[in-house]
Protein backbone atom coordinates (compact mmCIF):
# COMPACT_ATOMS: atom_id res chain seq x y z
CA UNK A 1 0.00 0.00 0.00
CA UNK A 2 1.48 3.42 -0.94
CA UNK A 3 2.23 6.18 1.52
CA UNK A 4 -0.45 8.84 2.04
CA UNK A 5 0.63 12.24 0.76
CA UNK A 6 0.51 15.46 2.76
CA UNK A 7 -1.79 18.21 1.45
CA UNK A 8 0.66 20.55 -0.28
CA UNK A 9 -1.38 23.67 0.56
CA UNK A 10 -1.31 22.78 4.25
CA UNK A 11 2.43 22.19 4.41
CA UNK A 12 2.99 25.70 3.03
CA UNK A 13 0.67 27.31 5.60
CA UNK A 14 1.38 25.51 8.89
CA UNK A 15 4.49 24.80 10.95
CA UNK A 16 4.96 22.67 14.07
CA UNK A 17 6.38 24.09 17.29
CA UNK A 18 8.80 22.20 19.48
CA UNK A 19 6.00 21.14 21.81
CA UNK A 20 3.83 19.83 18.96
CA UNK A 21 1.44 22.74 18.60
CA UNK A 22 0.65 24.13 15.15
CA UNK A 23 1.55 27.71 14.14
CA UNK A 24 -0.29 29.72 11.51
CA UNK A 25 -0.23 33.20 10.01
CA UNK A 26 -3.02 35.72 10.47
CA UNK A 27 -5.43 36.38 7.61
CA UNK A 28 -6.20 39.82 6.08
CA UNK A 29 -2.55 40.88 5.66
CA UNK A 30 -2.05 40.27 1.94
CA UNK A 31 -3.83 43.07 0.05
CA UNK A 32 -6.10 46.13 0.44
CA UNK A 33 -3.82 47.39 3.18
CA UNK A 34 -4.43 51.12 2.64
CA UNK A 35 -7.72 51.16 4.53
CA UNK A 36 -6.37 49.19 7.51
CA UNK A 37 -4.80 50.98 10.45
CA UNK A 38 -1.10 50.61 11.15
CA UNK A 39 -1.86 49.01 14.50
CA UNK A 40 -4.05 46.36 12.87
CA UNK A 41 -1.41 45.55 10.25
CA UNK A 42 1.28 45.34 12.91
CA UNK A 43 -0.78 42.94 15.03
CA UNK A 44 -1.52 40.73 12.01
CA UNK A 45 2.21 40.32 11.36
CA UNK A 46 2.82 37.91 14.23
CA UNK A 47 2.29 34.15 14.07
CA UNK A 48 -0.37 32.55 16.27
CA UNK A 49 -1.49 29.05 17.18
CA UNK A 50 -4.23 27.03 15.51
CA UNK A 51 -7.34 26.80 17.71
CA UNK A 52 -7.87 23.56 19.63
CA UNK A 53 -11.11 22.81 17.74
CA UNK A 54 -9.35 23.04 14.35
CA UNK A 55 -6.16 21.23 15.35
CA UNK A 56 -7.36 17.72 14.45
CA UNK A 57 -8.37 18.83 10.92
CA UNK A 58 -4.99 20.46 10.34
CA UNK A 59 -3.19 17.36 11.64
CA UNK A 60 -5.15 15.23 9.17
CA UNK A 61 -4.08 17.52 6.31
CA UNK A 62 -0.46 17.37 7.48
CA UNK A 63 -0.71 13.60 8.12
CA UNK A 64 0.88 13.85 11.59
Amino acid sequence: MPKVKTKSGAKKRFKLTGTGKIKRKHAYKSHILTKKETKQKRNLTHMTLVHKADESNVRDMLRI
